[in-house]
């Protein structure tokens, strides 16, 4: 029996963590409004959205940084911390499906089978009757779907037992061939080229009100099949048979979670573009410091998620300002050496 001492510690600390999530969360979303060409204080940014978005009051405010705030900076905060919250999130799943901190929707192909279908609709111009603006994430959605699929598939037929290391590998093969096909499309490209290219690199510039429009349904829908998993994540996460055991129906509730994170890391991709890395760094990162049980993983991997790849994007566009780097190249001088330390760590670990 827990003892409630032991009870009421674990409490206080799931507490403190969400506290220092969500702070984390806050100050990167007001440094990412403030910060910029045109620095806007912290107390006109809160009087600005108290009166605009809530409501609160009628002060006197400053047009133009009203404006900057409102029209600019604000819809591109939110959106880069929804892509964010969903690539964390996306890839806590799919690491506690597949019991391996190395995979995320960019090792497994997710991202690279969702880029090819959102370049399709821009290569060739493709609006599907009825969808309007929601055309592009249908489409990068049904391609994640698809590679995601053929990955288990081929693994599958590689290895019945379908050893995750076996997956992870048959993720990265498929990756390369998706890649080399993106290449071939920018090839072939003409007037596109410079806006595929622009939107392989990852931005959330310019983007506005619509596209976060466009991602949060997504959004709402996966994280939330993925937070009615968190259970059945913990049971997984000490095998399918032990899992089993506990009474999970482990098929259902893998192409459950397989389904969540390959729909949030389309609609990502079709709105931002292939940012990698998030989905790998971020719940290692959550993992270490606060645990691995999935109940306040997911969570907190989507507070941390969110808040970094805000700072990330801030960093992207102030870094060399007046020009603006591509968010992708911020994540990737992040992740990379990450992913490497997690390898090596394994492989000592594995030999030890």
């Amino acid at each position: 029996m827990q003892k409630p001492f032991t009870r009421t510690f674990s409490g206080n600390k799931h507490v403190i963590s969400y506290i220092a999530a969500g702070g984390f969360l806050i100050v990167a979303m007001m440094f990412g409004i403030a910060i910029g060409s045109v620095r806007v204080p912290f107390m006109e940014i809160a009087a600005i959205i108290g009166s605009r978005v809530l409501h609160l009051s009628q002060a006197d405010l400053n047009s133009m940084h009203a404006n900057i705030v409102m029209n600019i900076r604000l819809p591109r905060v939110l959106l880069a911390g929804i892509v964010g919250a969903s690539l964390a999130l996306a890839g806590a799943a799919f690491q506690g499906l597949l019991r391996n901190p190395l995979a995320d929707p960019y090792t497994l192909g997710v991202s690279s089978g969702a880029s090819v279908g959102a370049v399709l609709v821009l290569f060739f111009q493709i609006t599907l009757p009825f969808t309007g603006i929601f055309t592009l994430p249908l489409l990068s959605i049904t391609a994640a779907f698809i590679t995601i699929f053929l990955v288990l598939l081929f693994a599958r037929s590689v290895e019945p037992s379908m050893k995750v290391e076996t997956i992870i590998l048959t993720g990265i093969i498929f990756s390369s061939f998706l890649g080399a096909l993106l290449s071939l499309m920018i090839a072939l490209s003409g007037e596109e080229l410079r806006q595929i290219i622009g939107w392989l690199l990852g931005s959330v510039s310019m983007r506005g009100w619509s596209y976060i429009w466009i991602i949060l349904p997504f959004f709402m829908i996966g994280g939330t099949i993925l937070m009615m998993n968190a259970r059945e994540l913990n049971a997984m996460s000490f095998g399918e048979e032990r899992a089993k055991h506990l009474g999970v129906s482990v098929e259902r509730r893998k192409l459950a979670i397989l389904a969540a994170g390959s729909l949030l890391t389309g609609a990502a991709v079709a709105v931002s573009g292939t940012i990698g890395f998030v989905g790998l760094v971020i719940p290692h990162f959550v993992r270490m410091l606060w645990g691995p049980n999935h109940r306040h993983l997911l969570p907190l991997s989507t507070l941390v998620g969110a808040g970094f790849l805000i700072l990330a994007d801030l960093t992207a566009r102030t870094i060399i300002e007046p020009a603006e780097l591509p968010i992708g190249v911020i994540t990737a001088l992040i992740g990379a050496p990450v992913f490497g330390a997690i390898l090596v760590r394994r492989r000592m670990e594995s030999r030890g």
